[in-house]
């Protein structure tokens, strides 16, 4: 039974690829070495984006992060802390936004990672404690987010749904917001570097 208020779902293989992708082209263009995402930066971005402020008055937020991934995989390439069992699952961190838990989740054998997924998603957007749900999704795969979609048809309008992706989806009962710009942030990726990029667009 879950019983945070703020809660933050993410497809890390997914998340994971996308940083790689994003290390690769910014280097070429700032022709300088990115390391790896700042993971407790790239979570507070995405709850920031998600709509969650500092905390005022001493008041205490809790958060949980659930980091889906694959049976096989046993850390994520381009962040740090990387490794689910050894630095994330049952680790917390906290800072002016709260207290954020982390869990790591393996996809068991018997499901597919869509259904894996949208089934944590669903169960959890159903708990009266939700009140705000950040979605971090493999937006490449439409099988997802269509049931994606499909999960949070039903979800209640008072409940804050935020789904993460690369690029604008079609409409859906939650807030859309690009996920470059909280990755950009965690690998130390700065405005005025691209600005100043003899190789930016």
């Amino acid at each position: 039974m879950n019983e945070y208020e703020n809660i933050i779902v993410a497809d890390a293989d997914y998340v994971d690829k996308v940083a790689f992708n994003l290390i690769v082209n910014f280097e070429r263009m700032l022709m300088r070495r990115i390391p790896p995402a700042d993971m407790p930066r790239w979570i507070d971005c995405i709850a920031l984006d998600g709509g969650m402020r500092p905390v005022e008055d001493g008041k205490a937020t809790q958060t949980h992060v659930v980091l889906v991934h694959d049976k096989g995989k046993d850390a994520m390439e381009n962040f740090v802390p990387a490794d689910f069992n050894k630095e994330l699952n049952g680790k917390a961190f906290k800072d002016n936004l709260g207290e954020f838990t982390m869990s790591a989740v393996a996809v068991e054998d018997m499901v597919t990672k869509e259904e894996f997924f949208t089934d944590i998603i669903g169960t959890l957007a159903q708990e009266k404690a939700t009140k705000r749900m950040m979605v971090i999704p493999n937006a490449e795969d439409e099988a997802t987010i269509q049931q994606l979609r499909h999960v949070l048809k039903t979800v209640d309008d008072d409940k804050r749904i935020t789904v993460f992706a690369m690029q604008p989806m079609p409409g859906g009962n939650f807030r859309q917001e690009i996920l470059g710009y909280s990755l950009m942030n965690a690998l130390g990726i700065k405005g005025e570097e691209l600005r100043e990029s003899p190789q930016a667009p």
